[in-house]
């Protein structure tokens, strides 16, 4: 809910500029200066002196009452506050000029300085929620308590629910007109009672929702908007990510990490920012995101990237690394100490270079384990490994698994999964 006083840019407007020419905080110069442009000056700048003033006018919280109560009010108090509304009035109405646009009831002469206050009856009488969320309250007696809608312009009280002090009744379709600019459309898809899926078209103002309509056979286009602003709303990494697609976003940000800063971005705000773009063909004839699979995802997120980037990341950042015995093992790009590959020390025999990826830039860690695959030995150095602990860990595996070969130069010996035949 804005006053307008700034542009997208967060530079001041023209009506902002404006309102810093009348002596009332922003939003009471923005409800005189907005009056103004429709005639309503002077009953405007009388509406900013009540809310100015506590206990002017009286304790009603009907505006509208409060406003007849200045009004035949003859104290020195209640003078001077007429006399000083005229001045803003007068003020403001040099400001905006000759009016322009139809009056406004003095409900929504309130909204304009406290939209964020307009509030929709819930619940038992008296009862209302905020365009802002919060639940308000006055005593179920007042004649306020029936309206369906409020402009609220004083609460007080706290806790769970704050109590109207001061409002007036508005109509929706009113509000709705004046407040156009701010009223948000969605769509949203859900079961029916049928079990098949319906389209929910919400417009609201705030969280104050002013229309819903259902639509129990939507459209294809209706359903992957929403689907889309589903993901929106929860995120994508919510979604059935399958091993590939995964890997496709870890790699990625490892080498742009690493500089590569051509590669597409594929990280969390980046997939949202083009959401349409890479997974709106993955939702086409799908009901519902459960229906998503993911090899599905995987695949629309692939071709999202496209086969000349997908090219440069298996050359640089392979999913998987082949050991010299010819197996092939996953590399983890999401590793804290980098890209990470678990395999049987005895696969690496003969390897008397350390293996690494990104053109040399990145050494793989290699978690070794023994041939059952428990955890012997992690490094980045596998030549140093070789000539310095390699020793003390040989002697241990020869006496744990004497059936395989366990080589005292291993940078030299061949590479294994077997051991050794019975006999020998």
């Amino acid at each position: 809910m804005r006053l307008e006083a700034l542009d997208g840019q967060g530079v001041l407007t023209a009506h902002g500029e404006a309102l810093s020419h009348l002596p009332l905080p922003p939003r009471l110069a923005h409800m005189v200066l907005a009056a103004a442009a429709r005639g309503q000056a002077e009953r405007a700048a009388r509406i900013a002196v009540l809310a100015s003033e506590p206990g002017l006018g009286g304790r009603e919280v009907d505006l509208r009452l409060r406003l007849e109560a200045l009004d035949r009010d003859r104290g020195q108090r209640a003078r001077d506050a007429r006399a000083l509304a005229g001045r803003w009035a007068a003020l403001a109405a040099r400001e905006a000029g000759r009016p322009a646009e139809e009056p406004l009831d003095d409900g929504l002469l309130l909204a304009l300085a406290w939209p964020e206050r307009l509030a929709r009856a819930r619940g038992p009488a008296g009862h209302f929620q905020l365009a802002g969320g919060r639940g308000v309250w006055l005593e179920e007696t007042d004649p306020l308590a029936r309206e369906p809608w409020l402009a609220v312009g004083e609460l007080g009280g706290g806790g769970r629910a704050d109590r109207v002090l001061l409002a007036a009744p508005v109509g929706p379709a009113e509000v709705e007109r004046l407040f156009a600019s701010q009223v948000v459309r969605e769509a949203r898809i859900e079961p029916g009672p049928s079990g098949r899926l319906r389209a929910v078209r919400i417009e609201r103002l705030g969280r104050l929702v002013l229309r819903e309509v259902l639509d129990e056979a939507p459209s294809a286009v209706l359903i992957r908007a929403a689907l889309l602003d589903q993901v929106r709303a929860d995120g994508v990494a919510g979604l059935p990510w399958g091993e590939a697609g995964r890997g496709l976003r870890a790699r990625a940000a490892f080498l742009r990490a690493l500089g590569e800063a051509d590669l597409p971005d594929l990280d969390d705000p980046a997939l949202l920012e083009d959401l349409e773009a890479w997974l709106g063909p993955a939702l086409e004839g799908l009901r519902s995101l459960a229906d998503l699979s993911p090899a599905r995802l995987d695949a629309s997120l692939g071709a999202y990237l496209g086969h000349a980037a997908q090219r440069r990341l298996d050359a640089l950042a392979p999913a998987r690394w082949t050991a010299p015995t010819g197996n092939s093992f996953a590399i983890d790009y999401t590793a804290p100490g980098g890209p990470r590959v678990e395999v049987r020390v005895q696969e690496v025999f003969g390897l008397s270079v350390h293996p690494a990826v990104a053109q040399g830039r990145a050494p793989l860690t290699l978690a070794l384990t023994s041939p059952a695959h428990r955890p012997i030995q992690t490094t980045r150095d596998l030549p140093g490994f070789w000539r310095g602990s390699w020793r003390e860990v040989r002697a241990e595996m020869r006496g744990r698994y004497p059936r395989h070969v366990w080589p005292e130069d291993p940078a030299a010996a061949a590479p294994t999964t077997r051991a050794k035949p019975r006999g020998t």
